[in-house]
């Protein structure tokens, strides 16, 4: 509402919440007018039903006893309403009936999701030890009726590298993280992460494997539990994580009783942390991927709303607490991955050049304009 407000289009607002409104009541507005449509008929109806009773008695008055009379006045009386209740309950019968239609057209109809365990193919435990990925010939599409967003995608990422992901705005960035995700299932080919088809593994093999340093998704509840959702790791493992993230001081801190930072692992944290600044829910985001310790990460530009100074310290963090893991980052500023081994250009869902960033400069228009990004000075020199 703040917000709304702050823009001056509170009055906008209005108008269409009213539209809404007005959408709303032709659905109620003609169940009423058909309740009264069929009131009218009725009585119309039981009207009648007792004219007919009272030329009936009338001209049999000689031979109809009066208490016959009157029960039969009765009888029609208890018909119409009746006829109305038995009306009026079949048709809301008939609505509640559409709810049971949902409920079975999404427990038959709907498509589900991959097991979250499937025993005859789980990898070992300690997969994967190196952190190789392969895409070979991926095709994606996000439903069946819509067209690809991703065309014959292929491409290695091999061990231990660290790899920027770059595009204009619908080149495909985040959906090659959906596909190593199994968020959506591919139209074709495939992905091998160590020698693995992710396919035929279940969901919670494969996404318990891999970490995301996500655009600032945080969920309701404390600090610790967004850290720590299933409670697996100790409090020590934790502070570590918020120091390596610079979300508290830096120092030889043992416990919480020693720590002075504003966070403690029962800071409240609202849904979406809206409590929290922009910068502040990125690097939560990327704490919680310092604890999982995974052999991959992807990193989803999560320092892009903090400052340049944090942001180095962050950078920093990177490049030596993943320094032996495969590093993926979408990115949308050139520093953040001028440093990195290669860089994967992407354009409406095609692979333009996957090099190093020093080749892809000298190169010159593929890095600057396929990828969305402009650069002034050249890139150092780095391992590649």
């Amino acid at each position: 509402m703040s917000t709304i407000r702050a823009f001056g289009e509170g009055e906008r607002f209005v108008h269409g919440l009213e539209k809404l409104i007005d959408i709303e009541n032709r659905a109620y507005y003609l169940t009423v007018v058909n309740q009264r449509w069929l009131a009218i008929r009725l009585d119309f109806l039981g009207a009648i039903l007792t004219i007919v009773v009272s030329i009936v008695a009338v001209a049999r008055r000689t031979s109809i006893s009066p208490a016959s009379i009157g029960l039969a006045f009765s009888v029609v009386l208890a018909v119409q309403q009746a006829l109305s209740m038995v009306i009026r309950q079949s048709s809301e019968v008939k609505n509640n009936m559409a709810s049971v239609e949902r409920l079975v057209h999404y427990q038959n109809s709907l498509e589900q999701e991959a097991a979250a365990d499937i025993p005859e193919t789980a990898p070992d435990k300690s997969w994967p030890q190196q952190g190789q990925i392969e895409f070979k010939q991926v095709e994606m599409a996000y439903r069946y009726e819509l067209p690809l967003v991703l065309h014959g995608v292929s491409f290695i990422i091999r061990l231990g590298e660290k790899v920027g992901i770059v595009g204009r705005t619908g080149s495909g960035k985040s959906s090659i993280v959906m596909s190593l995700f199994r968020m959506v299932e591919l139209s074709s080919g495939q992905i091998i992460v160590d020698g693995e088809d992710i396919s035929k593994l279940g969901l919670d093999q494969l996404r318990s494997k891999l970490a995301i340093i996500p655009q600032e998704i945080l969920f309701n509840g404390t600090l610790r539990s967004n850290l720590d959702p299933f409670g697996i790791y100790e409090d020590q493992a934790l502070w570590d994580a918020l120091r390596r993230a610079w979300l508290v001081d830096q120092g030889n801190i043992s416990s919480e009783s020693r720590q002075t930072s504003r966070f403690t692992m029962d800071t409240v944290v609202e849904d979406e942390g809206l409590n929290m600044s922009a910068g502040g829910r990125s690097l939560v985001a990327l704490a919680r991927a310092l604890i999982r310790d995974s052999r991959i990460v992807v990193l989803h530009e999560a320092t892009s709303s903090v400052d340049i100074e944090t942001d180095q310290k962050v950078q920093s963090t990177i490049m030596k607490k993943f320094v032996d893991k495969t590093l993926i980052v979408i990115a949308h500023r050139i520093n953040t991955i001028i440093s990195y081994d290669r860089v994967l250009v992407l354009d409406k869902g095609n692979v333009v050049a996957f090099d190093t960033p020093a080749a892809l400069y000298e190169a010159g228009g593929i890095f600057n304009v396929k990828a969305g990004i402009v650069s002034t000075t050249p890139p150092p020199s780095h391992r590649g």
